[in-house]
């Protein structure tokens, strides 16, 4: 069914009732924060804050294609959600995501009436087993699953061809500061809906920049978790090893407030749950949304880097008053002049990073479809005939599967995937913790989503904050890349500099 229709009958049969832009409450850019407040002092509902949601996807997304589904039962969970919140008072006020919308990219999965698809017809009807384990924390933290957001399709891991942004059950992801810019990939529609206001907050994934990456193109806020911090249960996999779930929104503090509520220890996904639990300080993560939070922070620039400003004086020149910003706040700035021996390390690192990714990826996606209660496949080579016999939706001759059959020749994890493995967890040793160790440095700090290019191997977190936008308005971002389990850091950092800058501004719809 057309979402647009979908969105008219929902809210046709559970009666609209209210009048969004007629209320007092600024919707538009409102933070958790104001929508906790207005919750609390009974000045919103979650049925008005859901309404406006699905009539802003309703208005924006047959041009911007950042929604694939809404669900059905959202106006009822908010009703559910304000009736709780009815009888909570006057003895406290909810906390956390309670009674607040959020939009799922369509690889996390969902045991109600929305799909679980990756964007692909091959996983259309498919029904999962239960919810996401991070799905499970967000509907006890009181969230309301919105709907899902559109992605590239399987996460970019069918074809190098697809544009970023594609999918064939929604087609193509537009970027609403710039209808011609890319709004890049995979956690696309996570990313455009909430810079365009289409929903309060959104979750994305990411392998290698799916969720850094978006939010650097979409003037938003992504923070990609140490691997493990978050629960991947649930989720359409690439890497078990690299994989990670993270809040897009648009401001530090709202991805810190989902942040706090999706970490954690998860049966399903136990190994890498328990390892990462270490991590996760008592008091959670909103302790350090600081107003001081750079001040003595040692905070690595890679001047001649790829990953870094190398080629890009123009971009240079850009970032120097931001730079002057982290000084100004108490950050002390090592610039990193001789990167030669880095680069080459982090060259090799992300040609072999592939490698690995093709033969894990052919094992957890079998795993991930095989424990499907019913699937049109349940193997990744029933995906590509699948892919095959259905070429006109899915637009094999003109974006194929390359990678999918490329994946799909692989065979498991033998003696030379071994020494591949190793050799990934050298150059990540080599190559990015030592740059971090010898330097004495809380984070590496790099133009757009670069940062990236140095972190996903090892499963090490980063962070993007809006810092700016082009001649043309195009935005671009500023990422803050660190050790494993310095998340606490890189959340002071973040927030002090997107305190000190609040560059960010809603798109010119």
């Amino acid at each position: 069914m057309d979402i647009t229709l979908l969105i008219s009958l929902t809210m046709t049969i559970l009666g609209l009732s209210y009048n969004a832009e007629g209320s007092s409450f600024s919707f538009r850019e409102a933070s958790l924060h104001d929508i906790r407040t207005a919750l609390d002092q009974n000045r919103l509902t979650s049925r008005e804050l859901v309404e406006f949601y699905l009539r802003e996807i309703q208005r924006l997304n047959p041009v911007l294609n950042a929604v694939i589904e809404v669900n059905p039962d959202a106006l009822y969970l908010a009703d559910k959600a304000d009736q709780e919140r009815k009888s909570t008072q006057p003895s406290g006020s909810m906390k956390g995501l309670a009674g607040v919308p959020i939009l799922l990219k369509d690889n996390i999965a969902t045991k109600d009436k929305l799909n679980t698809t990756a964007g692909s017809y091959a996983l259309l009807r498919s029904v999962v087993p239960q919810d996401a384990g991070v799905v499970k924390k967000l509907r006890k933290a009181g969230a309301i699953i919105l709907g899902k957001a559109s992605m590239t399709e399987w996460a970019a891991y069918r074809s190098s061809s697809l544009p970023n942004g594609w999918n064939a059950r929604r087609g193509q992801s537009v970027n609403p500061y710039l209808k011609s810019a890319d709004p890049c990939g995979s956690s696309t529609g996570s990313a455009t809906s909430v810079a365009a206001n289409m929903a309060a907050v959104t979750l994305g994934t990411e392998t290698a920049g799916s969720i850094l990456c978006p939010s650097s193109s979409n003037s938003v806020v992504g923070i990609k978790p140490t691997v493990g911090l978050t629960s991947r249960a649930g989720v359409v996999p690439i890497s078990p090893r690299q994989d990670t779930v993270g809040p897009i929104c648009r401001t530090v503090s709202d991805a810190v407030y989902v942040l706090d509520a999706i970490v954690g220890f998860d049966p399903d996904d136990a190994i890498a749950t328990n390892k990462a639990s270490k991590y996760i300080p008592r008091a959670g993560y909103l302790q350090f949304l600081k107003s001081n939070g750079l001040e003595g922070k040692r905070l690595g620039i890679p001047r001649n880097s790829f990953v870094g400003f190398r080629n890009s004086s123009e971009k240079l020149k850009t970032f120097e008053p931001h730079f002057n910003t982290l000084r100004k706040r108490g950050a002390v700035l090592v610039d990193i002049v001789d990167t030669a021996d880095f680069d080459i390390i982090v060259s090799s690192m992300n040609n072999d990073q592939y490698k690995a990714m093709n033969v894990e990826f052919k094992i957890a996606l079998n795993a991930y479809l095989e424990q499907l209660v019913t699937s049109p496949v349940r193997s990744l080579a029933e995906a590509i005939v699948f892919n095959e016999k259905h070429s006109k939706l899915e637009k094999i001759e003109e974006y194929g599967q390359d990678i999918f059959e490329a994946a799909e020749k692989t065979n498991g994890i033998g003696r030379m995937e071994r020494e591949l493995l190793l050799n990934l967890t050298r150059a990540c040793k080599n190559g990015f913790e030592k740059l971090m160790k010898e330097n004495k440095l809380d984070a590496l700090v790099t133009a757009d989503h670069n940062v990236c290019y140095v972190i996903s191997a090892g499963g090490y977190p980063g962070i993007n904050v809006p810092a700016g936008y082009d001649n043309d308005g195009l935005p671009y971002g500023i990422s803050f890349g660190g050790l494993k389990g310095s998340e606490p850091k890189l959340i002071e950092i973040a927030y002090d500099f997107e305190q000190a800058t609040k560059i960010r501004k809603p798109p010119p719809l």
